[in-house]
């Protein structure tokens, strides 16, 4: 990119941070808190287990706001790699602790484990699932409304472009852009899933 410089907002947001500044915390949440529970919920499929990780994530970034590389992004971006670290660990964590309809039992101890291609299998899945949910939500709002109207509201193309007040070619160009943005979903990682100086645990 020709400019890696993280917007304004983010700067400034990390530096309140730093500072300790717990209506910074606050307002972060206010941005950002719906983006890591429907990310952790479409990964664990669990509520309390969703909320567990935004409370990990916000607890993880109010201690820890010099963990922030503006470098690697922009600030939602390592919020939604945080959350994603999170839901991965909790996933693998209650898999490996609980037995699950995918499991094997050990013919040396007879434990029962977490079979490790299913779980890996359910990660995958998990991941393609919240990164798409994160694509959509980072959207910008003329192609999210128009993927909504037409997969969630079941509108056809001439219904999505009425209901937009747009002409019929600008509604296709929209619904071919916003499925071309999702189809990356499944053949890249979360964005930015693991680049240097997040891999380390919180």
């Amino acid at each position: 990119m020709a400019n890696n410089a993280p917007p304004r907002w983010d700067r400034k947001m990390q530096q309140r941070l730093a500072r300790g500044e717990a209506a910074a915390l606050g307002e972060l949440y206010d941005r950002f808190a719906s983006l890591v529970h429907s990310q952790a919920h479409r990964m664990l499929d669990d509520e309390n287990a969703a909320d567990l990780v935004t409370r990990e994530v916000f607890g993880y970034v109010w201690e820890n706001p010099d963990a922030y590389d503006p470098k690697q992004g922009s600030m939602r971006s390592w919020v939604a790699r945080l959350t994603h670290r999170q839901s991965v660990q909790r996933l693998r964590s209650t898999a490996t602790a609980t037995a699950t309809t995918s499991t094997y039992e050990d013919a040396e101890d007879g434990e029962v484990r977490a079979d490790p291609a299913a779980l890996e299998d359910r990660v995958r899945r998990a991941t393609a699932a919240a990164r798409a949910d994160y694509i959509v939500a980072s959207m910008p709002a003329p192609l999210r409304a128009a993927l909504e109207l037409a997969y969630i509201q079941r509108r056809d193309y001439r219904q999505t472009a009425a209901d937009l007040g747009v002409t019929e070619d600008e509604a296709r160009r929209r619904l071919r852009l916003g499925l071309q943005l999702l189809s990356t979903a499944h053949t890249r990682p979360l964005e930015g899933s693991s680049p240097p100086g997040y891999g380390r645990r919180p």
